[in-house]
């Protein structure tokens, strides 16, 4: 699938939603919990609706951002959910907040 900044993406197998943050280029196989994500219509809602919810691995956390190891992608998940977000076989990461500098 091409993604572009700002594209919503559902999990066909829970409840996990993301938002694009930076795109890599070129065709991105997206995954959550093994199966392909989709994009947030009314089919995927029904898809996702109907879909299993048997789901294996950590789960993707509430307003945590998700990079690939050599930062070309990264999300930001805005509906937590079960199943571990990937790049076909590869986990994404979560990514490391950036200390603020001290205030004295």
């Amino acid at each position: 699938m091409e993604l572009k900044a700002g594209l919503r993406l559902r999990s066909t197998t829970g409840s996990t939603e993301v938002i694009v943050v930076r795109a890599a280029d070129g065709d991105v196989d997206l995954r959550c919990g093994g199966a392909p994500m989709v994009g947030f219509d009314a089919a995927a809602a029904a898809a996702a609706a109907a879909a299993s919810t048997g789901e294996s691995g950590a789960g993707a956390l509430l307003g945590k951002r998700y990079v690939d190891a050599g930062g070309t992608l990264e999300v930001l998940c805005t509906k937590a959910g079960g199943g571990p977000l990937s790049i076909g076989e590869t986990p994404l990461l979560v990514k490391e907040t950036k200390p603020l500098p001290s205030s004295d």
